[in-house]
């Protein structure tokens, strides 16, 4: 039975990048040897790693503007704390727009003072803040651009001339931004970009070497940068996927394109949510985001019935986090349009059902 995937991460990959990374971890290139038993420095997996790097600033429109993409360890979990070790002198700001933001302000206390400039926690986090004023004393402006959670996504940065900072591991190379507004993006690899293990950073150079602390030479953006993200071993398998993953996205017209698919995915099942009443949506309506659609059902007597269908119809991966509840349809990039209809069509079954 076909699965339609859509797990929230780790998440669905294009089929023909899972054939070749299948096939090169047997043997890569025909050099009769795998990719995970070669060296990091052998001319193979340099020519990978600076493929990649170069494909990640291509597709951000960032090249020749001063950026390095680096591809590191410890998911964007470790960038909580490398951005305010690189970053964070005196005091940072940081928008609270859920768990992942939480996390984020936790780890930066532990090196400065942090303002937590707005928040929608009030409202369990299904809305995004607005209208907020910016400090123009913060070292930099801390944002989650998209929430798999509450499945809320900002549509519009601030404009400040503080330094932005912005996890976009759950949207990145979803949609078409000017990310040249942005001093540091980080975003882990395991929902756009390829498998769980790397995590990409993208940092204006400019902006490092600023800080009075000392910093610890694997938490330094510098060295890294200085290194050609080769300072240590990194992962092989994890940034080879990834490249295939960009390449793919490349080959398909960049962002401008995915962007328009994904529109279309989305538009999809929020129609279907409005229409149809025994589904309610979880985020606000201006907020909702393209990539994981949270809603509830309405009638609790039906929530056995449609996830019996579901799973009949091999629909994998959409149950809710616990802090939310209901149902979570993820649909990251390369999830095809075939797999949202099949969802949309089910729920409209189980309408006529009720």
């Amino acid at each position: 039975m076909k699965k339609h995937n859509f797990s929230a991460g780790p998440c669905i990959l294009p089929k023909e990048v899972m054939q070749k990374a299948s096939e090169a971890v047997l043997e890569l290139d025909g050099i009769g040897l795998s990719l995970i038993e070669i060296s990091h420095r052998s001319k193979e997996f340099v020519s990978i790693m600076d493929k990649a790097r170069s494909l990640a600033l291509e597709l951000l429109g960032l090249e020749g503007k001063g950026y390095q993409a680096l591809f590191l360890h410890g998911g964007a979990s470790l960038q909580f704390l490398m951005t305010a070790y690189n970053l964070l002198d005196k005091k940072a700001g940081y928008v609270n727009t859920g768990t992942w933001s939480q996390k984020a302000i936790k780890e930066a206390r532990l090196l400065g003072d942090v303002v937590e400039v707005a928040s929608s926690q009030e409202h369990n986090f299904n809305y995004i803040p607005k209208g907020y004023s910016v400090p123009s004393d913060l070292d930099y402006l801390h944002l989650t651009s998209n929430n798999t959670i509450f499945g809320t996504q900002i549509k519009e940065f601030p404009e400040t001339n503080v330094p932005l900072v912005c996890d976009m591991s759950s949207d990145i190379f979803s949609r078409q931004l000017d990310f040249s507004k942005f001093d540091l993006i980080y975003a882990g690899a395991q929902k756009n970009m390829g498998p769980a293990g790397a995590t990409l950073v993208v940092v204006k150079e400019d902006i490092l070497g600023k800080v009075s602390r000392k910093i610890p030479s694997m938490l330094d953006y510098s060295i890294h940068v200085k290194q050609e993200s080769m300072f240590n071993t990194p992962p092989v398998f994890a940034v080879y996927v990834s490249m295939l993953t960009m390449q793919w996205l490349k080959d398909l017209g960049g962002i401008a394109a995915i962007e328009e698919i994904n529109e279309r995915k989305a538009n999809l099942i929020y129609s279907e949510i409005e229409l149809n009443p025994v589904f309610s949506g979880f985020a606000a309506k201006e907020d909702r985001s393209l990539m994981n659609a949270t809603f509830n059902i309405t009638d609790d007597a039906l929530k056995d019935t449609f996830d019996t269908m579901c799973k009949e119809a091999g629909i994998s991966g959409i149950n809710g986090h616990r802090s939310v509840g209901g149902y979570r349809a993820s649909m990251y990039n390369a999830l095809p349009m075939e797999s949202v209809g099949v969802l949309v069509d089910i729920m409209s079954e189980l309408e006529k059902k009720g």
